[in-house]
């Protein structure tokens, strides 16, 4: 528990920013419109006490959460015992609990409480996420799924996994929005509480306010349009504004009301002129008689040395993170709920589903000419498979992660680079099984399964596939929040170096020469011509006859000097070996000569080459995930 009294107290805060929304051109090149968000603002809160910040819409209530949060620039002074408050200090010793936040899906009440990331464990963890839940009227629900609460109990949740860190100061942003009468009493009544047992400060929005909470507000601050109309204790409100003559009518919510009263009407311009000369005129009369009420708040308080505050529990450790990440992960995917199978299902089962389908369409397939084609058909879509659900697996299942982290980010409990481990942690053995199993489908279609060393190497060059995909959809839903269209851009970029360099669609002998050049910075060209070559070595790929009653013995003398298409008497003998296939489908249209004497045919090369890009593209997101990027992009993922 937080000890100790403190202040915090906020003296002529200014802020500008964004007042409209802009378009996406606008905000990469800056050109929206800005302005003056917050202006002289003042206020002071003690521990213990709830403090509401009332306004209509756009009146800046975020602007100034964002504020005290340091997450936002401002001028004037922002003092957590006479000390400036800065980001890192409110980082570790305060929380901002935005609206929208969003939980993992897969874990229970409890868990979501037990995994959250603070630097105690073990017993004084347990004891800890067992009185927050009492506390937070949560422990009849402790075991079900988070997304099978109701809005108030989500929402105590979300207030929850941050009162487990003992913040000396809770900024909650609308925290009864969208909520009926009772759940908004039950809430802010929760609050009150909580702000006297823990002693922090808790500092709220709100839009409507209801009658039946103003006994548990200590404080309000009304704003309307950045100014201050009202800034101190609930229980002075009446009687300020009844001095200044304006008295709240007998039977009315003094809360609505006076919020009523520091709201510009828009409903007509002769109104909208009167209302806001009424708002300055509060503005100017609360900045010439309201200071008294400002100072007799601070002379209420006795100041104590920062250096005896206890600044909460703060952050854990970089491991400790890391092996909190991982744990959270497997045990959101390791339960028996709807969103645990679903992920069980989609990475254990999905694959193999798949390659039992190709299974069913392709076992038939006999030992003809044909089967050069057939085969490299089967091989490609094996690979192309694997790209594709590889990517509707992590735009399926990654994206709670990475919401997740885009807002515990703000607070500073990790880096991009940490989740990505944890993740890759994660990921790996599940998409190694997975890929294995199917490999064990198809590979007695295509070669002997008794050569275990060619299919074990086939199926980890289906696997480097399966990991490139995946960490190429990572980098897209970096920036791209919407599921759909991150699917979309994945796709396409996978068909680009598909159609470029799998050899399947089209041969290489077809390209231009700074096409065929081009084929050597994709992923594909190393792990197609890898498969193909470890298939159509087999010795059994000789003379192959077209049909029952038609060989292609008139070949015969061309095996051992055949490394290009094959022209021969027999029109349908097309390829004398696996080599003729290989030539044709992999080299330029200038080459001649033995294709095994080339370094495109080196298998452990291109079988390296294959775990060089999923390992290189695993580091560039690591480093990605360290770039800091525009805010409109955080945003997005984090609203």
């Amino acid at each position: 528990m937080a000890g100790g009294n403190y202040m915090l107290q906020l003296y002529n805060v200014f802020h500008s920013g964004q007042v409209e929304p802009g378009s996406l051109f606008q905000r990469i090149t800056g050109g929206v419109k800005t302005g003056i968000i917050l202006k002289d603002v003042s206020f002071t809160t003690h521990s213990g006490e709830v403090t509401a910040i009332l306004g209509s819409k756009g009146s800046g209530k975020r602007a100034l959460l964002d504020v005290i949060a340091r997450r936002v620039a401002s001028k004037g002074h922002i003092l957590l015992e006479g000390v400036p408050l800065e980001e890192e200090q409110f980082k570790s010793c305060c929380a901002l609990v935005r609206h929208s936040t969003r939980l993992l899906p897969g874990l229970s009440v409890q868990q979501t409480l037990a995994l959250s990331l603070t630097k105690v464990s073990g017993y004084l963890k347990s004891s800890k996420v067992k009185q927050v839940m009492a506390d937070l009227a949560l422990s009849q629900v402790a075991h079900k799924c988070v997304t099978t609460l109701t809005k108030s109990e989500y929402r105590r949740l979300v207030i929850g996994v941050q009162l487990i860190r003992d913040p000396l100061i809770l900024l909650l942003d609308e925290p009864t929005w969208d909520l009926d009468p009772l759940n908004t009493y039950l809430v802010i009544s929760i609050l009150s509480n909580a702000a006297k047992k823990y002693s922090t400060a808790i500092i709220l929005t709100m839009e409507k306010p209801r009658s039946d909470v103003f006994p548990f507000l200590d404080r309000v601050v009304y704003l309307c349009l950045g100014d201050v109309v009202y800034a101190g204790p609930t229980r002075n409100l009446l009687d300020y504004f009844g001095s200044i003559g304006f008295p709240c009518p007998q039977l009315e919510n003094p809360l609505m009301y006076y919020l009523c009263l520091s709201t510009v009407d828009r409903r007509s311009r002769e109104r909208f002129i009167e209302s806001n000369h009424q708002i300055a005129a509060l503005v100017e009369k609360f900045k010439l008689e309201g200071q008294a009420i400002m100072q007799g708040n601070v002379n209420e308080h006795r100041i104590i040395n920062p250096n005896k505050m206890q600044l909460g529990y703060g952050k854990p450790s970089g491991a400790k993170v890391i092996w909190m990440l991982y744990v959270r992960m497997l045990a959101s995917i390791f339960n028996l709920k709807k969103n645990g199978l679903k992920q069980m299902f989609m990475r254990l089962f999905s694959l193999p589903l798949y390659f039992l389908l190709l299974w069913a369409f392709y076992f038939e397939a006999k030992d003809y000419q044909r089967a050069f084609i057939t085969k490299s058909g089967l091989i490609f879509n094996a690979m192309v498979g694997t790209y594709f659900i590889s990517i509707m697996n992590t735009i399926c299942l990654y994206g709670p992660y990475r919401t997740r982290y885009y807002q515990e980010s703000q607070e500073g409990l990790y880096s991009g680079a940490s989740l990505l481990l944890s993740c890759n942690l994660v990921s790996l053995p599940f998409s190694f099984i997975s890929t294995f199993a199917s490999a064990a489908i198809i590979y007695p279609i295509l070669a002997d399964l008794t050569e275990g060393l060619d299919y074990l190497y086939f199926s980890l060059v289906l696997w480097s596939c399966h990991v490139y995909a995946e960490q190429q959809a990572m980098a897209v839903m970096m920036f791209v929040r919407n599921g759909l269209i991150a699917g979309i851009v994945n796709v396409y970029i996978t068909c680009v170096y598909v159609m470029l360099a799998s050899g399947v669609l089209r041969s290489y002998k077809g390209f231009e020469d700074w096409l065929y050049y081009l084929t050597y910075i994709t992923h594909t060209r190393y792990a197609s011509i890898f498969l193909h070559q470890n298939v159509f070595k087999q010795p059994h790929f000789n003379i192959l006859p077209y049909s029952d009653s038609e060989n292609c013995t008139a070949i015969t003398n061309l095996i051992q000097t055949s490394s290009s298409l094959n022209t021969n008497s027999n029109a349908n003998c097309r390829y004398a070996n696996g080599k003729a296939f290989l030539a044709e489908r992999f080299t330029s249209r200038s080459f001649t000569g033995d294709i095994y004497q080339t370094g495109d045919m080196n298998m452990e090369f291109n079988l390296g080459i294959s775990f060089a890009f999923s390992v290189g593209i695993m580091l560039l997101n690591k480093f990605l995930y360290l770039m800091p990027l525009p805010s409109y992009i955080k945003d997005k993922f984090r609203e």
